[in-house]
C-alpha cells in the first residue's frame, strides 16, 4: 500500500503585523476585547500589491526546499483559497507558472476554512491511486480584502497568510486516514453573498458572520469528525502526540481538545500571532510546529478544521 508522506512544509505571513492596539485606533475594541473572546493578538495583513498567488508561492517554495525535492518533481498542485487572484484561472496555475513548473494538474479547492483539509485529502487520494507521485498542497487568503473594517464582529479575527506541504508517495506509514463532511443546510452561518453579474458586484461583498451560531456548530463538529479517523484508523486519542486544529478561535480549539479528552499541551496553537487565516491557519500551524521542533518524525498528528458550507474534515497522520 502507498502511503502520502509529508516531505516538507512551508509558510508565509505578510510583513504587515497589526496588533489588538493597531485595530482599536481605527474601531471601537480593545486588546482585551479581542484577546478575552478570541485568543487573537495580532495578524498580517497583505500589501496593496501582494495576490494570494504570491503568498502561496512563498510557501510552496518553503515547503520544496524543505522536502529536498527540485519544483520539476512536483506532479500535482492543489491550491485551497476563498480569494483568488481572480475570477479564473485558478490560482494553483498561477503558482505553478510562478514556480516554473508545466503540464502537471494544478487546481484550486474552495472550502473556506476547511480548504485545506479538502485539498490534503485529495491530494492523498491522487497519491494513493498513482495519479501523483509528489503533491504540492497549498492553503492560502487574502481575507482582509473581503471584511468590512467597520465589523468590530468580524474584521478583528481575520488575517492574511499561506502555508503548504509536500506529499510524496511511500512504503512508510504517512496519512493514516482521512474524513469529509459538508451540510448546505447552514450555509447562512457564515457567508460573503456578494456575486458577480453583468461586470458589477450584486450583494455584500464582505464577510457576514453568526458567531455564535458558528461556535456552537464547530465545537461539535470538530470533535465527532476527529473521533471518526480514530476509530477509522483504530486509534485512540491519548496516541495522538499533537492536534493541529484551525486556528480560528482560542476557545473553540480549548472546547475541542476537551471534548476529545485532549490537554492543551498537545496543541499547537498560533491563532494569537496570525488570527484566523481560513485555509492557510492549518498548514501555518503545522509548518509552526515542524520549525520550533515540537513535531518530530513518527509522532501522530490530528489535523482537524471547519468552514463556512458549513464544511468540515480531518486528517490523522504519522508525521
Amino acid at each position: 500500500m502507498k502511503y502520502s508522506k509529508i516531505l516538507g512544509t512551508g509558510s508565509y505571513l505578510p510583513q504587515n503585523r497589526v496588533s489588538n492596539d493597531d485595530l482599536a485606533q481605527r474601531i471601537d475594541t480593545s486588546d482585551e476585547w479581542i484577546t478575552t473572546r478570541t485568543g487573537i493578538k495580532a495578524r498580517h495583513i497583505a500589501s496593496d500589491n501582494e495576490k494570494t498567488s504570491d503568498l502561496a508561492t512563498a510557501a510552496a517554495r518553503q515547503a520544496i526546499e524543505a522536502a529536498a525535492i527540485s519544483a520539476d518533481e512536483i506532479d500535482l498542485i492543489i491550491v485551497a483559497t476563498t480569494t483568488p487572484d481572480m475570477q479564473f484561472p485558478s490560482t494553483a496555475t498561477m503558482v505553478q507558472q510562478k514556480l516554473g513548473i508545466s503540464g502537471c494538474p494544478a487546481f484550486d479547492v474552495q472550502a473556506v476554512c476547511a480548504g485545506f483539509m479538502y485539498a490534503l485529502a485529495t491530494a492523498n487520494a491522487y497519491i494513493q491511486s498513482g495519479m501523483a507521485t509528489k503533491a504540492l498542497v497549498i492553503g492560502a487568503d487574502i481575507f482582509s480584502r473581503i471584511l468590512n473594517w467597520e465589523d468590530r464582529g468580524t474584521c478583528v479575527l481575520f488575517g492574511d497568510g499561506a502555508g503548504a506541504v509536500v506529499l510524496g508517495a511511500s512504503d512508510d506509514v504517512g496519512i493514516i486516514s482521512s474524513r469529509l463532511h459538508a451540510d448546505g443546510h447552514y450555509l447562512d452561518l457564515l457567508k460573503v453573498p456578494a456575486q458577480m453579474i453583468d461586470g458589477q458586484i450584486c450583494g455584500s461583498p464582505f464577510v457576514e458572520m453568526d458567531g455564535q451560531g458558528v461556535f456552537k456548530f464547530a465545537v461539535k463538529q470538530l470533535a465527532a469528525v476527529a473521533q471518526e479517523v480514530l476509530e477509522m484508523a483504530d486509534y485512540t486519542a491519548d496516541q495522538v502526540d499533537w492536534m493541529i486544529p484551525h486556528q480560528a478561535n482560542r476557545r473553540i480549539i480549548e472546547s475541542t481538545a476537551k471534548h476529545l479528552g485532549l490537554s492543551m499541551d498537545k496543541v499547537i496553537l498560533t491563532v494569537a500571532e496570525h488570527a484566523n487565516t481560513s485555509a492557510a491557519s492549518i498548514p501555518l500551524a503545522l509548518d509552526a510546529g515542524v520549525r520550533d521542533g515540537r513535531i518530530q518524525r513518527g509522532q501522530i498528528l490530528l489535523l482537524e478544521g471547519i468552514g463556512g458550507g458549513f464544511a468540515w474534515g480531518a486528517v490523522l497522520i504519522q508525521y
